[in-house]
């Protein structure tokens, strides 16, 4: 929750209305978004969680 808070600014209470799958893929969106901006090859915050 703090990933996608610091990153989107969104407050705890949306963030606590989402569901866990959701929020999962929110992180993956972003951390997509980081990894392209970078042009890195390296992904620090993906998931390594089957959807």
């Amino acid at each position: 929750m703090a990933f996608l808070a610091y990153y989107l600014h969104w407050s705890s209470r949306a963030l606590m209305e989402m569901d866990h799958r959701e929020r999962r893929r929110w992180c993956r969106e972003v951390s997509a978004i980081n990894q392209k901006l970078s042009g890195s090859e390296e992904k620090p915050f993906d998931m390594h969680f089957k959807p």
